[in-house]
């Protein structure tokens, strides 16, 4: 899944995007480099980024979803909390909807996602106490949020989670999670894993201060997502890591 912020203020490429034509000619340049889908975001979910309102985040992102359906079939993911959006954005031709808040941001999320009928991730950003327990925490979370989409009527096999690395958590417990990724896994549903250029890389290494100097820890974690079962990595460096997957791939059948 190829990242593309249409946003100011995104921590690693706020303002790059921000234009429709830079952002159509960034999704292709994805593609291109291997991407299977597409990820557009209209409101930054950093630490610290201020709320979107609804007609900015509208503004932002259906002209570039417009722009880039009429140029690929590649599936479009709309990267949003807000149902409103996420069902304009499908009209507009996206195909998935990918929701930090698990469908919990607003009172009519779960109907939204179950009326859309495509598929949708779930993620976790709860805050955690600690670094025993976490990845129970974490999974018995998304294991509730999956059974409350079910109960709404979103499809079991249109459901995904992600373990939400780095959203509210210390170092210590994305990395916890890390470690014992194939516990969510195990639970049945498409796992996608983002991590790619997160600030806890920057704990294992200090001269990874800036997200640009964090694409070798980025390839690191989506190595260690692959052998662990995820379906999905979420990544602003398509080409380098569909490379380090290729060899892993060779290497260990």
């Amino acid at each position: 899944m190829g990242i593309l912020n249409v946003t100011p203020d995104s921590f690693t490429d706020g303002g790059r995007y921000d234009d429709v034509g830079r952002a159509v000619e960034r999704a292709l340049r994805l593609i291109d480099e291997g991407a299977d889908i597409i990820d557009v975001g209209g409101e930054s979910t950093r630490p610290g980024a201020a709320p979107v309102e609804e007609d900015i985040e509208r503004a932002r992102v259906l002209p570039v979803i417009t722009a880039l359906r009429a140029r690929t079939d590649l599936p479009i993911s709309i990267d949003t909390m807000k149902p409103a959006i996420a069902r304009d954005a499908v009209a507009a031709g996206a195909r998935m909807w990918n929701d930090v808040s698990a469908l919990g941001f607003a009172a009519d999320s779960l109907a939204t996602a179950a009326c859309l009928a495509c598929p949708v991730i779930l993620m976790h950003r709860q805050p955690s106490d600690g670094e025993t327990g976490v990845i129970e925490a974490v999974s018995d979370f998304l294991a509730a949020r999956a059974a409350a989409a079910i109960a709404a009527g979103v499809a079991r096999e249109a459901i995904w989670l992600d373990p939400g690395i780095g959203f509210r958590k210390t170092p210590a417990q994305s990395l916890a999670i890390l470690r014992d990724l194939d516990r969510i896994v195990e639970r049945g549903f498409p796992v996608l894993l983002g991590a790619s250029r997160k600030r806890f890389i920057a704990a294992v290494d200090a001269s990874a201060a800036e997200p640009a100097d964090r694409l070798a820890g980025s390839i690191a974690v989506g190595l260690a997502g692959a052998r662990a079962g995820v379906a999905a990595l979420r990544v602003h460096d398509v080409r380098e890591t569909r490379q380090a997957l290729l060899v892993d791939a060779a290497i260990h059948g």
